[in-house]
């Protein structure tokens, strides 16, 4: 057993002296990059065309916010049966299947007629991409070091948010040119190519892809056997899982926020064109994928320089939720729209500066089971991104847009006070092989 606040270092190259490692683990890592940003294009979609859907359909903005709780509570439940999958059949086939799932009712939101099939397709749409972010976490787990997690999870969401940020101008034309429902179905042909290159490219262990060379399994490290039974009891009486997960919870609230209405937000309460809010909504998702590389890189970096794994988890993201907090205030206020855009910017920057490291923890902590421990922090945490669908549009009615974007405020406060209490050195399951 790792002492407390130590890195495993990784096995010397000793007996490779001229053989160079293969790269097969940074293929691996960005085909995961690459399904991340695909559930985020996915996801944006909707955000991007609700406005000309809305009108089309004859949707109201509360029944919008009710139909993205539909996705959102559907995605939240079926978190933990998501890890549970990748961690039974392995990575190569659970992510194979659950990709392919969502990207066919991307796909069929194009045949909505009304508000009540728009509900009914988004509800198995989440159903399929909970499992997205376990799985993956889990696919990771055998082929990321120690010292490589925080960026490996960093570059991973900023992957989500890069294809969120790409996502909005080629919405926006594919509508002009082809209307709404033609961007469903491109997205979701996407999806299916995506899913027939995982399932030809990945293994669930370097062990077993032919690609990969002695020089690079020793620098990743020695195999270890697959894991047994998912331990529930072990996993679900971890109290530090659940201030985990009630941080997330605050995160996923916030983010949602940014996801699910900013476009919105900027048409409504700004006065945007359907162009310029194309543009405009995607720049704080530019600024949220720099974000996530930035923190993941850097609580990596301070990880290797100190060896205390807590100090570099901790301190990273609790700088990252004051900013933020601290950020929305004035871009909440300014009257301008450029300036406000742009605080905007710097509160989603510091949002998901936390995010690599969020994900990380569960890498540190849960091992092999990486996968489950995820999908307990991500199940509270898309609780918090389901209610704040509704919540948002209740407030809008009542109070108008500067109050959710107030509540986030609170959030990211709270969030930083939490991960006082958060102890990444505490493992879950201490004698894995």
């Amino acid at each position: 057993m790792q002492p407390a606040n130590t890195t495993q270092d990784v096995p010397p190259q000793q007996g490779f002296p001229q053989q160079r490692p293969t790269h097969v683990r940074h293929i691996v890592l960005g085909l995961t990059v690459l399904a991340y940003a695909i559930t985020y294009m996915d996801r944006q979609v909707l955000a991007v065309a609700r406005p000309v859907i809305r009108d089309e359909l004859g949707i109201s903005l509360v029944m919008m916010g009710w139909i993205t709780f539909g996705f959102r509570i559907a995605y939240a439940l079926f978190q933990i049966p998501g890890g549970w999958l990748g961690d039974t059949l392995g990575a190569r086939r659970a992510l194979t299947i659950i990709v392919t799932w969502w990207s066919i009712f991307t796909g069929l939101t194009a045949m909505a007629w009304n508000a009540v099939s728009m509900l009914t397709i988004q509800v198995f749409f989440g159903l399929g991409e909970a499992g997205a972010f376990p799985i993956a976490t889990r696919s990771l787990s055998r082929w990321m070091r120690p010292t490589e997690r925080g960026f490996a999870q960093g570059v991973t969401h900023a992957g989500s948010r890069l294809g969120a940020a790409l996502t909005p101008p080629i919405v926006v034309l594919l509508i002009a040119k082809f209307g709404w429902r033609f961007a469903f179905v491109a997205f979701g042909m996407l999806g299916l190519l995506w899913s027939a290159a995982w399932y030809w490219y990945y293994r669930d262990t370097p062990q077993e892809h032919s690609g990969v060379n002695d020089a690079e399994r020793a620098l990743i490290g020695p195999a270890r056997k697959r894991p047994g039974a998912v331990p529930w009891r072990k996993i679900l009486r971890h109290g530090n899982l659940w201030v985990l997960a009630v941080m997330y919870f605050c995160y996923n609230f916030n983010l949602n926020v940014y996801n699910d209405w900013f476009p919105t937000y900027l048409r409504d309460s700004r006065g945007m064109t359907l162009a310029a809010m194309g543009v405009y909504a995607s720049l704080p998702l530019f600024a949220g994928t720099l974000g996530d590389l930035a923190g993941g890189w850097f609580s990596d970096h301070v990880l290797r320089k100190t060896g205390n794994v807590n100090f570099s988890r901790r301190w990273v993201a609790i700088a990252g939720f004051v900013l933020s907090g601290a950020a929305t205030v004035p871009a909440v206020l300014a009257a301008d729209p450029q300036t406000s855009v742009a605080f905007y910017c710097l509160a989603f920057f510091g949002l998901e500066w936390t995010v690599g490291i969020s994900w990380a923890i569960p890498l540190d902590i849960g091992g092999d089971y990486a996968g489950s421990v995820s999908a307990v922090m991500n199940t509270l945490g898309n609780v918090g991104g389901a209610l704040s669908a509704t919540v948002v549009t209740y407030l809008v009615r009542g109070y108008g847009w500067n109050a959710p974007f107030f509540i986030t405020v609170g959030l990211c406060f709270m969030a930083a006070v939490l991960f006082l209490k958060i102890d990444a050195s505490k493992r879950i399951v201490l004698n894995e092989d």
